[in-house]
C-alpha cells in the first residue's frame, strides 16, 4: 500500500496535496499497490469524494478531536501509528512546511530516512529519486533503501492529475494512543489575511515587484496591471525587507511558491532565493533597466526598460476599449 498524507480546507484537498497525490499513484502503479490517504480534522471525512477522483481506496480518519487542530508532533505519531498497524511500502507527502514537518517527525520517531522535495521517483525493490537540494539550485540523485519509505513531492513539479477510474473510498476512522506531551506544540488560532483578490500561490497571473519599484507609493501601478489582467501583486524580499509589502506577498525560497500562466517581474534582479520561488511559472516576463540582470537571462521575454515607463504603457493599452 502507498499511503498519501493530504491536507485540506473545508474539505477540500489542497492544490499541493493534489500533486502529492498524483506521485503516490504513480508509485502505487509501478508497486501494483493500492492507494490510501490520511486526513486529519473534523472535515476531514468530507475529502472521500475528491480522493476518489485521484484513485484512493481506503481514507483514514485520524479519530481523535484534539487532532482537528495542527499539532506537528501529535500529527506526526499518528501516522507513525498508521504505519505500524498497516505497513504501507511508502509515505508521500506535499512539499508544504507542514508535509515536511510532519514526515520529519514521523522519520525520527520511527528510525525511518525521508527524502524531501523529489522531482522524479523510480520505484523498485529500493527507491532511485531525484530531488531539488540548495533552494533549488542542485539537483541530487539518490536511492532509498527502507522498509517504509518516506518522501515529499517538491511543489509544482507535478501537475495534479486525476485517475482513469474513480473509486468511491471507504472512510475509516482510525483510534490513537497519544500523550498530552504530543500536543506541546499545536496551533491555537488563524487569523485570516485582510488582503482581497487572488491568492498568490492560486493566480494565474502574477506582478512582481522588486527594490526597483523604488517604494510603497509605486506599487499601485502594479497593482493595477495585475487587476487588469486577473492576476495578484508578489514582491521580491528586498521589498518586504523595505517594509514595502507584508511578508505574505513575498515570493521565493522563504516566501511563497508560485505556478503561474504568466509572472511579470517588475525592477527584480533575480536571485536565485527569488527563482526557487518563481521558477514553476509558464511564462516569465522580466521588465528591468539592466540587461545583464540575471532575470533577464532566465526569462522567456524581456523588457529592458524603466518599468515607470512600461508598465503605465502597459496599463494604458490594457485599458483601451476592443
Amino acid at each position: 500500500m502507498i499511503l498519501a498524507f493530504v491536507e485540506h480546507t473545508g474539505g477540500t484537498p489542497t492544490e499541493p496535496s493534489l500533486e502529492a497525490l498524483t506521485l503516490a499513484r504513480e508509485l502505487a502503479a509501478d508497486t501494483a499497490s493500492r492507494l490510501d490517504a490520511v486526513v486529519f480534522g473534523a472535515e476531514g471525512a468530507a475529502t472521500a469524494d475528491h480522493l476518489g477522483t485521484y484513485g484512493v481506496e481506503t481514507v483514514h480518519h485520524a479519530d481523535d478531536e484534539r487532532l482537528d487542530t495542527y499539532a506537528p508532533e501529535a500529527w506526526a505519531e499518528s501516522v507513525g501509528q498508521l504505519v505500524d498497524t498497516e505497513g504501507p511500502e511508502a509515505v508521500v507527502a506535499p512539499g508544504t512546511d507542514r508535509g515536511q514537518e510532519v514526515l520529519a517527525h514521523v522519520g525520527a520517531k520511527r528510525d525511518l530516512p525521508v527524502v524531501s522535495n523529489c522531482l522524479d521517483v523510480e520505484a523498485g525493490e529500493t527507491y532511485e529519486l531525484a530531488r531539488q537540494r540548495w533552494g533549488g539550485s542542485l539537483v541530487e540523485h539518490a536511492v532509498l533503501d527502507s522498509e517504509t519509505k518516506l518522501l515529499t513531492a517538491a511543489e509544482h513539479e507535478f501537475s495534479p492529475s486525476e485517475a482513469d477510474t474513480v473509486t468511491a473510498p471507504t472512510v475509516r476512522p482510525f483510534t490513537l494512543e497519544l500523550d498530552e506531551s504530543d500536543f506541546r506544540v499545536s496551533v491555537d488560532r488563524v487569523e485570516e489575511s485582510d488582503t482581497t483578490g487572488v491568492a498568490l500561490g492560486e493566480a494565474r497571473v502574477v506582478v512582481g515587484g522588486g527594490r526597483g519599484v523604488g517604494g510603497p507609493d509605486d506599487y499601485d501601478k502594479l497593482e493595477t496591471l495585475a487587476d487588469r489582467l486577473g492576476g495578484t501583486v508578489g514582491a521580491s524580499r528586498a521589498a518586504v525587507n523595505e517594509g514595502w509589502r507584508p511578508h505574505e506577498d513575498q515570493i521565493g525560497q522563504t516566501g511563497a511558491k508560485i505556478s503561474p500562466d504568466l509572472y511579470i517581474a517588475c525592477g527584480i534582479s533575480g536571485a536565485v532565493q527569488h527563482m526557487v520561488g518563481c521558477k514553476g511559472a509558464d511564462n516569465i516576463l522580466a521588465i528591468n533597466t539592466d540587461p545583464e540582470a540575471a532575470i533577464m537571462q532566465k526569462a522567456d521575454y524581456a523588457v529592458v526598460g524603466d518599468l515607470h515607463e512600461v508598465v503605465p504603457e502597459l496599463n494604458a493599452a490594457l485599458g483601451k476599449e476592443p
